[in-house]
This record gives structure tokens, C-alpha cells and sequence, in this order.
């Protein structure tokens, strides 16, 4: 792919996901609570690990880029 065409869609995507997140919160909603992400929390700080949110966000680009890319 040229790297402009590249440009191009990778900015697509980041407009897209910033207006989904703008307009529809619903839609991303889920992301930070499915089972297996990590909170731990105490008094004074905070760690969030997405560990099971981040599989499912992969499965999807990697479904998506195989529907899209493919020759």
C-alpha cells in the first residue's frame, strides 16, 4: 500500500473511532469491563489492565483488516 493511501486510512479510522466515542458512548461502553480486565485500586493509586477488552479489539481489526486487505 502507498504510504499516502496509508495516511489516509489510518486517519479515516482515528475520525471515525473519536466520533464514535463523541456521538454514541454505547458503542464503546463495554471496553474496561468484560471479565479479565484488571482494576486494582487503592488508596492512593490506580492501575487498569484491559487484558481481555485488547484480545477482542485484535480479534476485530484482525477480522476487519482480513475482510478489507485480502488479494
Amino acid at each position: 500500500m502507498e504510504p499516502g493511501k496509508a495516511l489516509i486510512s489510518i486517519g479515516a479510522l482515528i475520525l471515525a473511532v473519536g466520533l464514535a466515542i463523541n456521538y454514541a458512548p454505547w458503542l464503546v461502553s463495554w471496553f474496561g469491563k468484560l471479565p479479565g480486565d484488571i482494576r486494582i485500586q487503592n488508596k492512593n493509586s490506580f492501575v487498569f489492565i484491559p487484558i481481555t477488552s485488547m484480545i477482542v479489539v485484535s480479534l476485530l481489526i484482525t477480522v476487519l483488516a482480513n475482510l478489507f486487505f485480502r488479494k
